[in-house]
């Protein structure tokens, strides 16, 4: 029985992810910043542990609690949607810090036990907006495009130990609480040269039909965990794969 730790459990893509893999009889460890026993189903094979990915002692702690896994998941954001001059550099770098650096840091916390097995796959969670820029989100995208490029030079430096370094790469999901979770960083509005683009950006969404389901990150996530073979960069969801094709 195969044992994977997956980050950012609490809702959305990750809770969908956990499920998923629980569904196939495999251990998993879910890990979110304030642990919720009721988010998912109870099994002997579920343990929940509080993670957040920007501090180190808290990744310190999980890595001990844990113990050895198979397969590492890097899913926990945070999002931001504003233009740039509506952003501070604080929140910036507090995307980033999560984003960017919270996958960092959890990869290389769990990479000697990887290296030293000579097994192991980091599937790291990133954007379909990497694919394609949207404007009001050139913070978010930059974070996430560090990763995929981080992930792409990562992937060739653990070949020889066997270890592979992965991307998947959801499109827009409705479905989760983005827009939600991102709220307290757009809590000052879209300064007001830019609310004409806002409102016809929403339109467009709105209007548009090809989505990102959580159970597409799943499956995409089980696919670049257990099949070698596949592509290092995998879309999930209808309007990422036709990005990506």
């Amino acid at each position: 029985m195969k044992t994977v730790l997956i980050t950012g459990c609490s809702s959305g893509f990750g809770l969908e992810i956990a499920r998923y893999f629980l569904a196939r009889d495999w251990k998993v460890v879910a890990t979110m910043r304030t642990p919720r026993e009721d988010a998912l189903p109870p099994s002997e094979n579920l343990r929940v542990l509080p993670l957040d990915v920007a501090n180190a002692e808290s990744i310190r702690r999980v890595v001990e609690a844990a113990g050895p896994i198979d397969v590492l998941v890097n899913n926990a954001g945070i999002g931001v949607l504003n233009a740039l001059e509506g952003t501070s550099m604080e929140i910036a770098r507090e995307v980033f810090e999560t984003n960017t650096l919270g996958t960092i840091a959890m990869t290389q916390a769990f990479l000697p036990q990887f290296r030293q097995r000579k097994a192991g796959v980091i599937v790291n969670v990133t954007s379909s907006v990497t694919l394609r820029s949207l404007p009001l989100l050139s913070v978010y995208t930059a974070s996430k495009a560090a990763v995929n490029a981080f992930t792409e030079s990562l992937a060739l430096e653990l070949a020889p130990f066997n270890v592979r370094a992965t991307l998947v790469l959801p499109g827009r999901a409705p479905e989760t609480r983005f827009g939600e979770n991102a709220q307290p960083r757009m809590r000052n509005g879209f300064p007001e040269p830019y609310a004409d683009l806002a409102q016809r950006i929403f339109k467009e969404w709105e209007q548009s039909t090809a989505i990102t389901r959580s159970i597409d990150v799943a499956e995409a996530v089980w696919r670049a965990a257990n099949d070698a073979s596949c592509p290092m960069r995998l879309a999930a969801g209808e309007d990422a794969v036709a990005l990506l094709s």
